[in-house]
């Protein structure tokens, strides 16, 4: 059996440069080289299609045993202290943290076997959204992710919304090579909040607007560069990014989209009036106004003492954080599930949950290295589970796809995966493929004029691949 990596993997949050994704910030970040590209590219991008991604996610990695994949009859070291519950689906138990899941499990397939290899908070989600073997720690990853990619390959300079939205962007992706143009446009802040609002959107005063307008302006935003280099493509190119940029910024669309308040109170209430519910909530808000790549990050204050699901027994006592923040997952993703259906957004936007890996079904008993939320007074004893890439779940919903399914099982500890092993690669294959992005054939050109295939391996899961 493969031993757990220990703590030291576990940095505490770091905070992302934040960008201005559209807009002057925008264009600073791209060089000449991704100007031209950007150019050559334009024409050869096939139509934009209307599917999109909502991708929830758990940073710090939920433990796989305390929700979707629980173990009744191991020993009591491993089972944790949880009763089971039965599901919608025959056969299917869930944890009893998940009432909420487990009663809408018809509209939803578990996949309970994803492995890869990394035991890091970084390599784990780089492994996952790149398909690179990636180890050891770097806060980006070498090669863009695969919504960084999908943004880049999805472009449309004249769209008025960002179609790559990161509602508190998932941490250690980033877009590589591809430039900080295709990265998510970052909210940050809390939904829930009675102030809560996006900056750089939706210039209200004509004033305020004419003054944006000159500052994004050629002449005085990109003054530096050398008009008499190419002149023709270059400014052609950035007409189109400062063209997007001024549709963002200025027009109404954004605006409204971001707008929560705008929806029914008690709707809000149904998703939790809190942060992660009201996030999940702005998710489904921004894919109905045609917003096509968004992820939400579930972590901050409500995951207990250290903001993240990563419960080892020097930060948490993962028992009593389980209990406190599971009840919130599970209300705010079982109400996103259900509202994709209710609305028919459920033919092309899929929603996938998961995170960094699962737990170690061993539990662990160590010293608390401080007092907090979930956590006792430093050197008290607590339960805790390190990470564990060997086995882990992740839920698919809408998409067109077979729903009320579990792909896969991991053995009676919860240890290994033992049915349908799957790896990273065939991950991504199946987010492509319902992209419309043939994996197979795209290539990518690196920092150093290298092709890269956006896909080394893997095939679309069967399961997972929606209808025609």
């Amino acid at each position: 059996m493969a031993q757990p990596i220990n703590s030291r993997c576990c940095a505490g949050p770091v905070r992302r440069r934040e960008f201005l994704r559209l807009g002057l910030a925008g264009f600073a970040g791209l060089s000449l080289p991704d100007l031209f590209r950007l150019r050559a590219t334009a024409g050869s991008r096939s139509e934009r299609r209307r599917s999109a991604i909502i991708v929830v996610w758990l940073h710090g990695g939920a433990s796989h045993i305390e929700t979707f994949d629980p173990k009744p009859d191991a020993p009591s070291e491993y089972r944790g202290p949880f009763e089971s519950i039965d599901t919608r689906i025959p056969g299917l138990q869930f944890s009893e943290l998940l009432p909420r899941m487990a009663g809408i499990a018809d509209k939803f397939t578990v996949l309970k076997s994803l492995v890869h290899t990394g035991f890091c908070h970084d390599d784990g989600p780089q492994q996952i959204f790149t398909g690179h073997p990636l180890q050891g720690r770097r806060l980006k990853p070498d090669d863009p992710d695969l919504l960084t990619i999908a943004n880049y390959l999805r472009n449309d300079p004249a769209r008025d919304l960002p179609n790559y939205v990161g509602v508190n962007p998932i941490p250690y992706l980033g877009s590589a090579y591809l430039g900080p143009a295709y990265d998510p446009f970052a909210v940050y802040g809390d939904p829930n909040a009675p102030d809560f609002a996006v900056p750089n959107i939706g210039i209200k005063d004509a004033d305020g607007a004419a003054r944006l307008k000159q500052r994004i302006g050629l002449r005085v935003g990109l003054d530096r560069l050398r008009r008499d280099v190419d002149t023709g493509k270059n400014m052609e190119a950035l007409d189109q990014f400062e063209a997007q940029a001024w549709n963002v910024l200025a027009g109404t669309a954004a605006r409204d989209a971001f707008d929560i308040s705008g929806e029914d109170p008690r709707l809000r209430d149904r998703y939790g009036r809190n942060r992660w519910g009201q996030q999940c909530l702005l998710a489904r808000r921004l894919v109905e106004a045609g917003v096509e790549l968004v992820s939400v990050t579930l972590n901050g204050m409500l995951c207990g003492r250290t903001q993240s699901w990563d419960d080892h027994a020097v930060n948490h006592h993962i028992f009593d954080a389980m209990k406190g923040r599971t009840p919130l997952l599970d209300q705010a993703v079982s109400s996103l599930i259900e509202d994709i259906y209710q609305r028919g957004l459920d033919e092309r936007v899929m929603v996938v949950l998961g995170g960094d890996f699962g737990r170690t079904p061993k539990i662990s008993y160590v010293a608390s290295s401080g007092e907090g939320l979930y956590s006792g007074p430093a050197g008290t004893v607590q339960p805790g589970r390190d990470h564990w890439p060997n086995a882990m779940s992740f839920v698919f919903s809408g998409g067109r796809i077979p729903v009320g399914q579990v792909i896969g099982s991991t053995d009676a500890r919860g240890e290994n995966a033992v049915q349908r092993r799957l790896g990273v690669q065939d991950f991504i294959a199946t987010l492509y493929r319902h992209l419309g992005i043939d994996a197979e054939r795209v290539q990518i050109m690196n920092f150093a004029g290298r092709p890269i295939p956006i896909l080394q391996d893997g095939k679309p899961i069967p399961e997972l691949v929606g209808r025609a």
